[in-house]
């Protein structure tokens, strides 16, 4: 990686290593940086500063825009470093237009946390990517991962179906929704409710929040295959949402009352996907949910899953730096033969196709 020293603290690849490897955030923020940037040598550096990864608990938050996920990631992190842990946090923005660089919502909302010993956010531009997580934003995880950060956050712009993404980078995914919005059909709609481990229903002191709860918990039910056990009786009740089909019968109610031969009943194992309520201006709900993380941290070490998930993730990873590798060298290949084949496609006497042929077998 040739870097210029005028503009390079570090002096180039060996000293940028050696200083990251001796604790300097500022050289975690340049290999950032030029990972961010995809300068040269890039993938090198990412490479040679592996070892490590997988240390760190990695914690997707994710939900629509307007939910408060800044807000309720600010607040976990806090809750988290005064628990003694250091926590790195990835607040994936908008891309700009214009520069291709993040807008920094994330940074300008967090800037609390900015000065907080033992906390490290990075904002990243999503580059387009479908669920606003850009490749590389798992590979700056990597490196808070390798740099020493035993909680690494990772949020995500929120941006419908695409935020399946989010799953495979991380260990817990919190889905965030809020009251008044029709979160609770979008839930569904965008596949949200495939990715959550724990749903937060934020601003839950607003008008709404009881009804959005009890929407979810029935979902739950459905997704989970006991929606005949969520068919309340003439004389059933609806409970809390804490109750896993969020249906529940009077006592006394007869023949009626029992369950439905057939009805799949959950094993122990099975991870119960909570609803939490929060406030995350206040910082209420915000320990509950902490607890809750911890909670499906040991579920996951205890079933297995969290090796299966992190595999998946490793695997996923780099089917996305082939992909990228793929796409850069087409990019390349096409700007240096574009001018050969541009008046043929232009006047159709060649299509598209038969060019991306012959560009193929020249590889």
């Amino acid at each position: 990686m040739r870097v210029d020293r005028a503009v390079d603290p570090f002096g180039g690849r060996s000293g940028l290593i050696e200083a990251f490897r001796a604790g300097s955030e500022r050289a975690l923020a340049r290999a950032i940086s030029i990972v961010e940037d995809q300068s040269a040598g890039f993938e090198a550096l990412l490479d040679e500063l592996r070892s490590g990864v997988g240390s760190a608990r990695r914690i997707g938050i994710t939900g629509p825009p307007g939910a408060g996920k800044s807000t309720l990631a600010a607040r976990l992190a806090r809750r988290l470093r005064n628990a003694g842990h250091r926590v790195g946090i990835i607040a994936v923005d908008p891309t700009s237009p214009f520069t291709g660089g993040a807008l920094l919502g994330d940074r300008i909302r967090m800037a609390e946390l900015a000065v907080e010993p033992g906390i490290f956010m990075r904002s990243m531009a999503s580059r387009g990517s479908a669920g606003g997580l850009a490749t590389a934003a798992t590979e700056a995880a990597d490196l808070m991962d390798t740099f020493g950060f035993d909680r690494v956050i990772l949020e995500t712009l929120g941006v419908g179906q695409s935020e399946l993404e989010i799953a495979a980078a991380a260990d817990s995914t919190v889905v965030v929704l809020v009251p008044e919005s029709g979160d609770g059909i979008q839930a569904m709609k965008a596949g949200l409710m495939e990715v959550a481990d724990l749903f937060c229903v934020n601003k839950a002191d607003r008008p709404g929040a009881a009804r959005l709860v009890k929407e979810i918990e029935v979902m739950k039910a459905i997704r989970a295959g006991y929606a005949l056990r969520g068919v309340p009786r003439h004389h059933a009740r609806l409970t809390s949402p804490g109750e896993r089909s969020g249906w529940a019968v009077e006592a006394g109610g007869g023949s009626d009352d029992v369950e439905h031969p057939g009805d799949p009943i959950a094993s122990p194992s099975v991870w119960d996907v909570p609803v939490l309520e929060t406030v995350a201006t206040e910082g209420r709900g915000v320990a509950e949910l902490m607890a809750k993380l911890d909670d499906h941290f040991l579920s996951l070490t205890a079933t297995g899953e969290l090796q299966a998930r992190r595999e998946r993730a490793l695997l996923d990873q780099t089917v996305r730096i082939l992909i990228r590798g793929a796409e850069t060298r087409a990019l390349a290949a096409w700007e240096r033969t574009k001018d050969e084949f541009l008046e043929d496609l232009l006047t159709g006497r060649v299509s598209p196709y038969a060019v991306v042929r012959q560009l193929s077998t020249q590889e």
